[in-house]
């Protein structure tokens, strides 16, 4: 009988461990399946989206076709596009109105604009040539040549960073305007093309991309988009698009910590505030697909 009951109490203490071998396993299995989605979430998690709200609204010039748009000490300076009609012009953000402006020969297509010291830098679309100005006067003191389209200028501090419609940016030397590296842009892994004008702001790089209604954040370092705005709503009660008269134009106030943006033939210029979107939508589905 004790013999019985001895091996009774092996067989269900057998039993039990196998259980709990089993549970061990079963436990162990589902942490690996819940670290593994953990990862793919993270992996293929959609890039954080907002929206703006507007703070104030300034008159624009509706028969300006912004190309290039920045802020600096005070001043609101533009270049607008389309040959024969480009040109760089400093302008009263109140009222709008153009303090002074010089015009590009016709043959020109003006494009992007950015401050280095006391320089004024502007792109053209495809002449291949920049023009160098003097802050205070416009008068032309220099130009330089690069291979390619101009799309858009603006610099971090140290170099100058152009854009030129593909998913590359290119570091310049601010001083003698050789490229000194590029940065390759991805959303969520994509790549996309029409990065358009530029604007540094707080460490990373705002882009309007051209025909959509996005402006998106990149990391200077590594070119991921960081953030996408959605900026369809503003556009609607705005302008009808009609063609050319889409968003384009990014100015940052440093100072008043006050961002600006406008678009091409608007009668508005816009100072707004970002708003985190509760849902992403991932919007990086939408940006326009490389050239084939």
């Amino acid at each position: 009988m004790a013999n019985a009951l001895a091996h009774r109490a092996i067989f269900f203490d057998g039993r039990s461990r196998q259980r709990s071998s089993a549970r061990a396993l079963r436990l162990a299995a589902l942490s690996v399946v819940i670290f593994a989605a953990t990862l793919l979430i993270q992996a293929y998690a959609a890039v954080p989206e907002y929206s703006a709200v507007v703070v104030k609204s300034y008159p624009h010039d509706p028969a300006a076709f912004t190309e290039g748009l920045l802020y600096d000490k005070g001043h609101l300076y533009e270049s607008t596009g389309r040959s024969g009609q480009s040109s760089v012009r400093e302008v009263n953000l109140e009222t709008g109105q153009v303090l002074r402006e010089i015009n590009l020969d016709p043959q020109y297509f003006g494009e992007g604009i950015v401050i280095w010291k006391d320089r004024l830098i502007q792109l053209t679309w495809k002449n291949e040539i920049g023009f160098v100005y003097d802050l205070k006067t416009f008068a032309l003191r220099s130009t330089f040549h690069y291979p390619g389209e101009g799309w858009a200028l603006t610099q971090d501090g140290s170099d100058l960073i152009m854009s030129d419609g593909t998913s590359d940016l290119r570091i310049l030397d601010p001083d003698n305007f050789t490229e000194k590296r590029r940065i390759h842009v991805t959303c969520d892994g994509m790549t996309f093309r029409n990065i358009n004008e530029l604007e540094w702001v707080k460490g990373e790089i705002y882009a309007n991309v051209w025909l959509t209604n996005l402006i998106i954040r990149i990391n200077a370092v590594s070119g991921d988009v960081t953030g996408l705005i959605d900026l369809t709503d503003l556009v609607t009660s705005t302008v009808k698009i009609t063609g050319d008269n889409v968003l384009n134009g990014i100015a940052y106030d440093p100072k008043g910590d006050r961002l600006f943006v406008t678009g091409k033939l608007w009668p508005k210029l816009y100072q707004i505030r970002l708003v985190r979107r509760s849902v992403d939508t991932n919007l990086c589905r939408s940006l326009p697909a490389p050239a084939s």
